[in-house]
């Protein structure tokens, strides 16, 4: 039994939190819009590749973007790609029943938009290389996803908040960094449909600490102080995250100001006086985090303009 089961037992929190999971529904609802992936896909753009009906093999040259874009791309592919784990990761949390589940498999079905439209687009306009990314996907796939906040619907909820927010922001940026109108207009619109997730989350969330605050905070210090994105278990995941920080796509700047910050202030978390000592201790130590988080955030930062004077200066 983990200590939030101790202060507040899953089952209970998935009872008291349903009603608030209802009203969160039904907001998502009429706020989502309907759209088709097919139409953000530039068809005519598309020939055969190498193999059964002898087209032409991918080639580098090809791609109409670089290599930070291409790994982002890639690499948030391969993350949306793996929504049966999630979907089973919060399931098994939360139960399939009442609105908890009529939300989770609303979730899915939108998220699953995500991989389908990417995926088309990618290969349409010869991104990436089609024979490596289908082996990633399965070397990816096959190893399954264990997140770091399952067990307990404080936790579970604490992450997605945090996670939809980075997913958003990153698919966001990547499109932006691209340069194609087209990848741009895609990746805004998934960009779109992660932050109506989010605001579901962390509504949810706030719900909960009205409840139990002293559980909520030690889940959000527990979240944030171990934060890693779904797709950590990407073959060459460090490698090619410190690329996309090099590139400004996502970094720790990022992460501190517009992805853990925001939401932080959403809940009040550094403002509430309704917290017991347990709950002051954890509040402490996720203060202390966020301005350690802070300060490597701007030591990157640095040492990211003097690589570029560096490489200025050699050109």
């Amino acid at each position: 039994m983990t200590v939030l089961d101790e202060i507040a037992p899953n089952d209970v929190l998935v009872r008291e939190l349903e009603p608030v999971v209802g009203v969160e529904l039904e907001r998502h609802l009429t706020m989502a819009k309907e759209w088709f992936p097919h139409e953000y896909v530039p068809w005519t753009e598309g020939t055969n590749f190498d193999g059964i009906y002898e087209g032409e093999p991918w080639d580098l040259e090809q791609s109409p973007v670089d290599g930070p874009a291409r790994t982002a791309l890639v690499v948030n592919l391969l993350t949306e790609d793996n929504l049966p784990s999630y979907h089973r990761a919060i399931s098994d949390t939360v139960g399939r029943d009442s609105a908890w589940g009529t939300w989770l498999h609303r979730w899915t079905a939108e998220e699953g938009r995500h991989a389908i439209a990417m995926r088309d687009y990618m290969l349409v306009t010869r991104a990436v290389d089609p024979v490596q990314l289908e082996r990633e996907r399965m070397d990816h796939m096959s190893r399954g996803f264990v997140g770091q906040a399952e067990g307990h619907v404080l936790s579970t909820i604490a992450y997605v908040s945090f996670q939809e927010l980075a997913t958003r922001i990153s698919h966001r940026n990547s499109g932006k960094y691209a340069g194609e109108p087209g990848l741009d207009r895609l990746l805004a619109r998934i960009a779109a449909d992660e932050n109506l997730h989010m605001l579901m989350y962390r509504n949810t969330l706030n719900a909960a600490f009205d409840l139990h605050p002293d559980a909520a905070m030690q889940a959000v210090l527990d979240v944030v102080e171990n934060f890693q994105m779904p797709g950590n278990e990407v073959e060459g995941f460090t490698r090619r995250s410190v690329q996309i920080a090099m590139a400004g796509i996502y970094d720790l700047r990022i992460h501190h100001d517009e992805v853990l910050s925001p939401v932080l202030r959403a809940w009040r978390v550094f403002e509430r006086d309704d917290l017991g000592p347990e709950g002051e201790k954890a509040r402490e130590q996720l203060a202390m985090f966020m301005a350690g988080l802070d300060a490597a955030a701007t030591r990157f930062e640095e040492k990211r303009a003097a690589r570029a004077e560096r490489a200025a200066a050699r050109a």
